[in-house]
């Protein structure tokens, strides 16, 4: 009797003592949870989890610590099990990382049930209602990714990636604010000056506490005449990373708001020299912008080449530098694979954007290359591949009459086709920033625009290819 009573209390006691770590543990890991200490309460979680892997509350925590700490293939998966115990707070973390991984259908679908959610708990709404918007654009942008040959890329320190730009003397110079005044100010932002030396464009911290853009020009000996930049350049969030070209009238600079679908997004404004103002920013499109931080957008006019930054998919401190070829006439991948283009979208990997048969090495080469002023560059008016190493960028080097009438319509709907672009960019902002009955009032509108242009799309395609073609059989016969 003895014996059974003491194996029952130590039973008893060793169940009593689990339960109670049990209790600790978890009390502990929601305690670091709420705190936002999520690397320090991972852990805690991943032991529950595998102890109960169908507790929806489990998962959930365990999920939402995976996406704080920057893993989303294991937040996807233990969310999931959340969303589908409809845990309220695990769609909008679902919603986060579809977003993330460039999704942004599925993220939709995501904060759609979380703003129905919310609705019947008579909660608010608005912000992810403002959220869908920006999946929805997203999505837009994605579908309509540009055809840009990115052909280098370099992962440097954060605070040093201006050390990745070598620009032609023409194009001007890049500094660092502190380098540039001589300070010690903790502001991070650059500066570019022009070529001819009178004119700089920066950013820094105003009373509101957020970077804006300014300009000052030489005054006699010494920078001067500070002026702020208008204020539809300038948001009510972080604009930087300012970049003039050697027209002195097109900006590219990088913003927080003005529609960003994540952290900095690149825009282009110009100065209207009969207004004395600046035209309503056009964000760029992808992949040039992303659901992170993307800035510093660089052309070289003598080079022909360009350079942005993002710290897309990189660990915390580190950005990567991608290195393109500009496209002026912004073609677009053409493919009905969504996940094609999600992947060109997302720039994984460089090579996807690569020409069959083309060498980089030259080009990658030049960009590297200091070029003093007034050296010749190669006049371009587009970049029309032939074979292996023959490119034209004038209608005067093509040799057959028939690809020359092929490709004079090319340049035409082309040309249609970036003003088109144009115009439905402004509209897409105009909508963004609306209200609802703005928003009902430009729908029409932006969807007769995107109908024009998906039957222009796939034109000039058609007419490279015949144009292309027809060169390669003349210069054949005149071997």
């Amino acid at each position: 009797m003895n014996w059974l009573s003491n194996k029952l209390f130590y039973t008893i006691g060793i169940t009593l003592l689990c339960g109670g770590l049990h209790a600790q543990s978890l009390a502990e890991a929601k305690k670091l949870y709420n705190e936002g200490k999520y690397a320090e309460a991972k852990p805690a979680f991943e032991k529950l989890v595998k102890q109960a892997p169908s507790n929806s509350s489990y998962n959930h925590w365990y999920g939402v610590c995976c996406y704080e700490t920057g893993d989303l293939t294991g937040a996807e998966k233990h969310l999931k099990v959340a969303v589908k115990r409809k845990v309220q707070e695990a769609y909008r973390y679902m919603s986060e990382v579809y977003y993330k991984t460039y999704r942004f259908d599925q993220a939709g679908e995501m904060l759609e049930e979380y703003i129905n959610l919310l609705a019947k708990k008579k909660q608010d709404p608005q912000a992810f209602e403002a959220k869908l918007d920006l999946a929805n654009n997203a999505q837009r942008m994605m579908e309509k990714v540009e055809d840009i040959q990115i052909i280098d890329s370099l992962v440097v320190d954060k605070d040093n990636f201006l050390s990745a730009y070598i620009l032609s003397e023409e194009s001007g110079t890049l500094d660092s604010y502190k380098d540039f005044f001589q300070t010690n100010e903790p502001v991070s932002s650059t500066v570019y000056k022009n070529q001819k030396g009178d004119k700089i464009y920066y950013a820094h911290s105003t009373d509101n506490d957020h970077y804006c853009l300014f300009t000052q020009s030489m005054l006699m000996d010494e920078w001067g005449d500070e002026k702020q930049l208008p204020m539809n350049i300038n948001s009510n969030d972080d604009d930087n990373y300012p970049f003039v070209l050697s027209d002195g009238a097109t900006i590219y600079y990088s913003s927080k708001g003005n529609g960003s679908i994540g952290g900095y997004d690149l825009f282009v404004t110009r100065y209207n020299i009969n207004s004395d103002t600046y035209l309503a920013p056009e964000q760029l499109g992808m992949p040039f912008n992303s659901p992170y931080n993307d800035y510093m957008m660089v052309f070289d006019e003598v080079k022909g080449l360009g350079w942005f930054v993002s710290d897309r998919f990189q660990p915390e401190g580190k950005a990567c530098v991608y290195l393109f070829i500009p496209n002026p006439e912004h073609k677009r991948v053409e493919s009905e694979d969504i996940e094609m283009k999600r992947t060109r979208a997302a720039i994984t990997s460089i090579r996807d954007s690569w020409k069959e048969g083309s060498d980089y090495t030259d080009l990658i080469r030049l960009s590297h290359t200091e070029i003093p002023y007034g050296e010749e560059k190669i006049e371009k008016d587009f970049e029309f591949i032939i074979a292996g190493n023959i490119v034209y960028y004038k209608l005067d080097e093509i040799n057959s009459p028939e690809a020359k009438s092929y490709y004079e319509k090319v340049v035409a709907l082309n040309k249609q086709i970036k003003e088109l672009n144009e115009k439905l960019d402004g509209l897409r902002t105009s909508y963004v920033k609306g209200n609802t009955a703005r928003k009902e009032q430009l729908k029409p509108t932006i969807l007769q625009a995107e109908e024009q242009l998906n039957a222009l799309l796939e034109q000039p395609g058609e007419l490279e290819k015949k144009a292309r073609n027809a060169e390669i059989n003349y210069l054949k016969n005149k071997r």
